[in-house]
């Protein structure tokens, strides 16, 4: 299911521009944590892989019955867990919010399952960039127009990208959404994992 929910939502609608260069370069990840699992539980198998050279950790929790609160508290203990990789929580039942960039984000990462994504912090430094804040002389010069304004944040362009993309197309992703969401309920069923949520 998460594999749709990437290629369908993510790669499809661009939500994330190095998802797929990602995904086809195998650098990302995954493993999947049975039951009700502890932060310990999620950062053994994300540390192993991000000492195995992924690019991206994905930790799944598919009988993992746990509302949007809990789940970030169980980012914010794993994040203690592995200082050095950024974690970002994804949850099934998250909201369309169209009201700001900022508050989009949870309904993009609206995966099938509960999960964990982590990213090693020197990578989203080297993304990021630099500081985009200007010294004062740079201000300035700026104010006085003989300069450019900083770059905003990658991660600020693609907010305000997303936004701009999910306000034209929700309607669309969401029935998307509820497509896989309804596969996942078939399959696991099927072969017998706890999909009561």
């Amino acid at each position: 299911m998460l594999h749709r929910y990437l290629v369908e939502v993510v790669e499809e609608f661009d939500l994330c521009p190095w998802a797929r260069v990602a995904r086809e370069r195998g650098e990302v990840g995954f493993d999947v944590v049975w039951g009700t699992p502890t932060a310990a539980e999620c950062a053994a198998p994300a540390k192993a892989l991000l000492e195995a050279g992924s690019q991206v950790v994905m930790i799944i929790m598919p009988e993992l019955v746990i509302d949007s609160i809990d789940l970030h508290d169980l980012r914010n203990e794993v994040t203690t867990l592995i200082p050095s990789a950024g974690v970002a929580e994804f949850h099934p039942d998250a909201k369309l919010d169209l009201a700001t960039p900022a508050r989009l984000v949870s309904y993009i990462r609206r995966s099938p399952d509960p999960l964990l994504q982590l990213v090693p912090l020197s990578l989203l430094a080297s993304v990021r960039g630099g500081n985009p804040g200007a010294d004062r002389l740079h201000q300035a010069q700026i104010q006085s127009g003989t300069a450019a304004p900083p770059k905003r944040d990658a991660a600020e362009r693609i907010a305000a990208a997303n936004h701009v993309t999910v306000s034209a197309a929700h309607e669309t992703i969401t029935r998307t959404l509820a497509d896989i969401a309804a596969d996942r309920q078939r399959s696991y069923e099927r072969v017998g994992i706890n999909v009561s949520r």
